[in-house]
């Protein structure tokens, strides 16, 4: 009878601990698609990630992880690969000459990557990352999509990269 009670206090005190520990440290987190917009005349972004998660020019992907509150220091690892040279002239697919000028072509590809704050929102409707000349990036969580007033990103699509991009 007396281990049986002290088993059963037990429990409830190791209950009480769990349950305060899980308040302090749970921070509730919703999905949120992924999505990109390259504002670079003549060159495409091959792919990218965002924390890891990997992200689409071409409509939205799932899932980034985003907190439901916003909160200071929040930030998103960018990674990204580009081709420089979008539109070079390749021999025809499937032909040995294509795969010998495919290979020298794709090491020109390049790797970048950026950590930058994901800004203040209320709602999350999904992370967009914005691919803007001189490797720069830009992110919003707006529900907005681009090209609306509302939405914070402004900058305009077909960009050419100038003569010498700022000294990072």
């Amino acid at each position: 009878m007396k281990i049986n009670r002290m088993l059963k206090a037990c429990f409830a005190f190791l209950m009480v601990l769990v349950a305060g520990c899980a308040k302090a440290t749970d921070t509730a987190s919703s999905a949120a698609n992924i999505s990109g917009i390259n504002h670079v005349a003549g060159q495409t972004v091959n792919s990218f990630t965002v924390n890891g998660y990997g992200g689409t020019l071409t409509g939205n992907s799932c899932c980034i992880m985003l907190p439901d509150q916003w909160r200071p220091g929040l930030k998103a690892n960018i990674e990204w690969e580009v081709d420089p040279d979008a539109y070079a002239s390749l021999p025809p697919l499937g032909t040995e000459e294509y795969r010998k000028a495919y290979v020298q072509h794709a090491a020109k590809y390049q790797q970048h990557s950026a950590v930058v704050d994901i800004p203040k929102y209320d709602q999350a409707c999904g992370l967009t990352v914005h691919f803007l000349t001189c490797n720069q990036i830009k992110v919003t969580t707006s529900c907005y999509g681009y090209g609306a007033p509302e939405y914070p990103v402004k900058e305009p699509l077909n960009m050419k990269e100038p003569a010498s991009c700022p000294v990072k």
